[in-house]
């Protein structure tokens, strides 16, 4: 159990500012000391950002990362990079992002990159009396985009090659000093409804099993969001019970943007584990009020009480214009503080 009741987190990614969007199409124009000025400068901003809403718990808005894992398959050794989408044009969709081919054993000598970026945001963060916390994606998630071969005949077997490099990461990164990270399987909350969930459980327990324990521990269950469009059935009922097994502290649930529904499954969740509810809807620009938030907050702790709560926008604000995002972060950390003054819970 968690610290402080009703804490005030994110999921992971923050919107990039204008000038690094102009800047990642011209990469060829920078030097090397040019690009790490410009990555600490993003992240600085991202802190900036989040310390001005006043988050209990911050990450360096995966200012580094390309919608949140594409960048981590330049990481791997043994695969070769699709260098065009296969659909280009008309409505945003998940087909418009590349697969690439396993061309050899898959590795990943020097990691992949994750402990790099948590000591920037140690280093840039000013050493603040304030939460890091570092997210890393899971190894079926990381699957996804690879093709099956010969060698690989389906999803599953590219999944095992892939568990202990991320075991080895998550490793790294608590020996760096990080006390929280966020294992994200999206792809297991979108598949649930049609694959093995006792397997997808099996996974992500070998996953993080060097690490239970010795950090604080948790996992985001989402639908998707590329460019805040889903690609999972957006229920959770047929991830559970099983998803109650993770072997986390907490889980992460969307739910502003579902319009809570299913909101009872707090009352089970929180019997065994934190919980942090998504209350910012990250796929809408209708800026919550704090007062939507305090209702929102109101409304959670009729299923769980107060010290296993945590609030959250929905996913990461990766895809969510940065004046929207700055906004709902400040209303959500005010709507946050309003139940806490009413529940004499000191800030």
């Amino acid at each position: 159990m968690k610290d402080q009741p009703l804490r005030t987190t994110v999921i992971g990614s923050y919107p990039f500012p204008g000038w690094l969007e102009f800047a990642c199409k011209n990469l060829k124009e920078f030097g090397d000391n040019d690009r790490e000025e410009m990555i600490d400068d993003a992240v600085i901003a991202a802190i900036h950002d989040q310390n001005n809403a006043g988050l209990d718990v911050i990450t360096d808005g995966e200012q580094t990362r390309l919608d949140f894992n594409l960048s981590f398959y330049g990481y791997l050794e043994g695969i070769e990079l699709e260098s065009k989408s296969p659909r280009q044009f008309g409505p945003p969709a998940h087909d418009q992002r590349g697969k690439h081919k396993i061309s050899s054993a898959i590795k990943a000598t020097n990691g992949l990159g994750t402990v790099d970026d948590f000591n920037r945001l140690k280093r840039l963060s000013n050493g603040k009396n304030i939460q890091l916390k570092a997210s890393v994606p899971g190894p079926y998630t990381l699957s996804g985009r690879l093709l099956t071969n010969q060698d690989h005949s389906d999803r599953w077997s590219i999944t095992e090659k892939l568990i202990p490099i991320v075991r080895k990461e998550l490793e790294e990164l608590v020996k760096a000093g990080c006390q929280e990270i966020t294992v994200d399987e999206p792809s297991m909350s979108c598949y649930a409804h049609k694959e093995n969930t006792k397997r997808f459980v099996e996974i992500f327990n070998q996953t993080v099993e060097p690490i239970a324990g010795k950090c604080r521990l948790s996992t985001h269950l989402c639908f998707g969001n590329y460019k805040g469009r889903a690609v999972g059935l957006r229920r959770y009922e047929p991830m559970f019970p099983e998803f109650i097994e993770f072997n986390v502290d907490e889980l992460h649930l969307e739910m502003a943007s579902r319009e809570f529904s299913e909101i009872e499954i707090l009352s089970e969740i929180s019997k065994t584990k934190d919980v942090a509810v998504g209350v910012i809807d990250v796929k809408s620009y209708y800026i919550e009020t704090p007062e939507d938030v305090a209702q929102s907050v109101r409304n959670c702790l009729k299923y769980a009480p107060a010290d296993r709560l945590s609030f959250a926008p929905d996913c990461g604000l990766s895809q969510t214009a940065r004046w929207a995002a700055k906004q709902k972060l400040q209303n959500m950390v005010k709507g946050v503080a309003l139940v806490r003054k009413e529940l004499g819970i000191n800030d």
